[in-house]
C-alpha cells in the first residue's frame, strides 16, 4: 500500500505545472502518467503525447496573472487522489477567466505523476 500523499505535495507538483519553465520542459512530461488524459476547459480532449507536444510549442507570451485557490485533496484509491481547486487567469485588457479544475494523481511506485485532468469555466 502506498503511503497517501499530503495536500501541499500534491499541491506543489499541480502547480508545477503551471509555471512556464516547467511546462517547456522534460520535467513536465515525468509529471504526466502513461494514459494520462486531459478535459481541456476550450472542450477538447487531449492526449498525453498531444499535451506533450503543446506544451514543448508554447511560447513566452503574457499569458496573464494565475491565482489558485480552494484546493482539496481526496483519496480514491490506496494509490491515486483527487485534488479539485480554482484558478482566475487576469490579462492586461482587464478582463478575467475562471477555472475549475481537478486532477487525478496516481502512484506509480516510485512517483506521483498526474493522470487525468479536467478544467471547467466558471460563468
Amino acid at each position: 500500500m502506498t503511503s497517501l500523499p499530503n495536500l501541499a505535495e500534491i499541491q506543489s507538483l499541480e502547480e508545477a505545472l503551471h509555471l512556464p519553465e516547467i511546462r517547456r520542459s522534460r520535467e513536465a512530461e515525468a509529471l504526466l502518467a502513461d494514459g494520462f488524459v486531459e478535459f481541456g476547459a476550450s472542450g477538447s480532449v487531449y492526449d498525453r503525447a498531444t499535451i506533450i507536444d503543446l506544451l514543448a510549442e508554447e511560447s513566452g507570451g503574457d499569458y496573464g496573472d494565475l491565482r489558485t485557490s480552494n484546493y482539496t485533496l481526496m483519496p480514491i484509491s490506496n494509490d491515486a487522489v483527487l485534488l479539485t481547486y480554482e484558478t482566475e487567469r487576469s490579462y492586461r485588457d482587464g478582463s478575467k477567466r475562471r477555472v475549475l479544475r481537478s486532477s487525478v494523481w496516481k502512484h506509480d511506485g516510485g512517483r506521483w505523476q498526474m493522470f487525468f485532468h479536467q478544467g471547467t469555466v466558471r460563468a
